[in-house]
């Protein structure tokens, strides 16, 4: 059996999911909670294998759970559920084994259970450190991984394993060593989040890694090739070329 515990500050909304999971095979509900210090409070006591995480709480939300959670007890496997899009992205890029988006619907939730069912004691350890890497504040330094898109399915990026992102239309672009991603995220976005990191502005179009710059060489007086240990190449004017240079302490 899965015992699952249920975190919602909504009445309804636990009710649901509870009708729900009930329909599932081999699924236990072992409890409830309508807050961030119950939740808590019934994983030490219940010790769930699943919980079902509600991210935006009064007083105490979803993250913060995480935040306080102690990585040698032991741990369930996150699901968040939000009511938001952009928290769900959040959820994915914080590690979370999946996440699901209110209304929960009935085919949903059963892939989610079956998901959580197949991690593994050490993969829900690396999830919940990931979870709490997100759920650090944000003046702790630490950098969130980026997602990135193929087809319907996300990837979980580390930001020294990408070398650009580049716009192209609409469409932002990861770059990373081995193939290329649609970022979730606008370039604007992007650079903000990037902030005193080793990515730069080189042009309108294009955030890249100084890391992973192999050379640069000038084209004109006022233009500079920009090229990155994958070959790929970039034209930059002179200021950005200076600028990067100061950066390299070239």
């Amino acid at each position: 059996m899965l015992k699952t515990l249920i975190v919602d500050d909504e009445p309804i909304a636990r009710r649901i999911l509870r009708e729900e999971l009930e329909l599932i095979p081999n699924v236990e509900v072992v409890g409830e909670a309508d807050n961030g210090a119950a939740a808590l409070e019934e994983i030490q006591h219940r010790r769930p294998d699943l919980v079902l995480l509600d991210l935006q709480m009064p007083l105490m939300g979803g993250l913060d759970v995480v935040r306080n959670l102690k990585r040698g007890a032991h741990l369930p496997v996150i699901v968040i559920v939000t009511a938001y899009d952009s928290y769900a992205i959040e959820a994915f890029e914080a590690g979370a084994v999946d996440y699901l988006l209110k209304p929960v619907g009935q085919e949903r939730l059963a892939k989610a259970v079956e998901r959580a069912r197949r991690v593994t004691g050490k993969e829900a350890v690396e999830n919940l450190a990931r979870l709490q890497e997100i759920a650090e504040p944000a003046s702790s330094g630490r950098i969130r991984k980026v997602v990135g898109k193929v087809g319907e399915e996300y990837f979980l990026l580390s930001t020294g394993d990408i070398s650009a992102f580049q716009a192209d239309g609409d469409t932002v672009w990861v770059v990373a060593a081995k193939r290329k991603y649609i970022a979730t995220q606008t370039l604007k976005a992007l650079e903000e989040r990037l902030k005193n990191t080793s990515f730069h502005r080189i042009h309108r179009n294009a955030l890249v890694n100084v890391d992973h710059i192999r050379k640069m060489s000038a084209l004109s007086s006022q233009r500079w090739l920009i090229t990155l240990t994958n070959n790929q190449e970039f034209i930059a004017s002179k200021r950005q070329a200076r600028s990067v240079r100061e950066l390299l302490k070239w």
